[in-house]
């Protein structure tokens, strides 16, 4: 298992936001996180890249936890937050090369890697702008690109699909799905239902910062009695329960 989640509480205070959460990513596998804002979705990203420490419960990546080795296990995620966060003295060039840095790549496998996703994405000419002169979607697409320039164990992706259009949406999945060959981990939120259902292999419904249902399609139509549900049918259920 790339990322075990087990019996993590916790939050922002005293009073914890995810209670007892337990979940994993196996290797090779894309698993949706699904629920409603303020489910706990963020706040449990949080944790896992160690923005937030645990209450209680412990996290592993790759069998690393942030305590024994904290560059190990940060080297071992790739993280494209649901907000791009770009510096706005710093090119897109200087900006990727920030992240080698921060990576410990080799430029010139990186830039290798760089010149197929900075096409891609439609960003190839545009190295030497200034984040000001970016729309909300080429950020997200320099956030993506920062990512998957890395061989991480660990994708994480929060909320991918946003500002980005069609193409770059189909761009994102392709991506992803190389990823997931290589036997990459991949937890991905989204309130893109359809697109979840088509290209996860399981998922993890947050309600009120506990796990309601984890598993496969076919394992929450179990859970929920509903034997040809969608996973949208299952989450209207599930946010319908008292």
């Amino acid at each position: 298992m790339s990322l075990e989640v087990t019996n993590v509480s916790g939050g922002y205070g005293r009073v914890p936001v995810l209670h007892d959460v337990t979940f994993s990513v196996p290797d090779g596998q894309v698993v949706g996180l699904i629920g409603l804002n303020g489910a706990g979705k963020s706040t449990t990203i949080k944790h896992i890249i160690g923005l937030l420490q645990p209450q209680t419960g412990t996290i592993t990546v790759d069998g690393l936890t942030l305590a024994s080795d904290a560059n190990a296990y940060r080297g071992s995620i790739a993280y494209v937050p649901e907000t791009p966060v770009l510096y706005p003295e710093l090119t897109l060039r200087e900006h990727l090369e920030l992240a080698m840095m921060a990576y410990g790549l080799d430029q010139q496998q990186a830039w290798h890697k760089l010149d197929r996703l900075l096409a891609m994405f439609r960003l190839d000419n545009k190295l030497d702008w200034f984040p000001d002169n970016f729309s909300k979607g080429m950020k997200q697409k320099v956030m993506i690109a920062s990512a998957f320039m890395t061989d991480a164990q660990l994708f994480i992706i929060d909320e991918p699909f946003t500002g980005l259009d069609p193409v770059a949406v189909h761009d994102l999945i392709t991506l992803v799905n190389e990823q997931k060959a290589r036997g990459a981990a991949v937890l991905m939120s989204t309130h893109v239902l359809a697109t979840a259902q088509e290209y996860a292999d399981g998922f993890v419904l947050l309600r009120d910062g506990q796990v309601r249902a984890q598993g496969s399609l076919s394992a929450l139509r179990d859970e929920f009695n509903l034997p040809n549900a969608s996973l949208d049918d299952i989450y209207m259920a599930m946010t319908q329960e008292v």
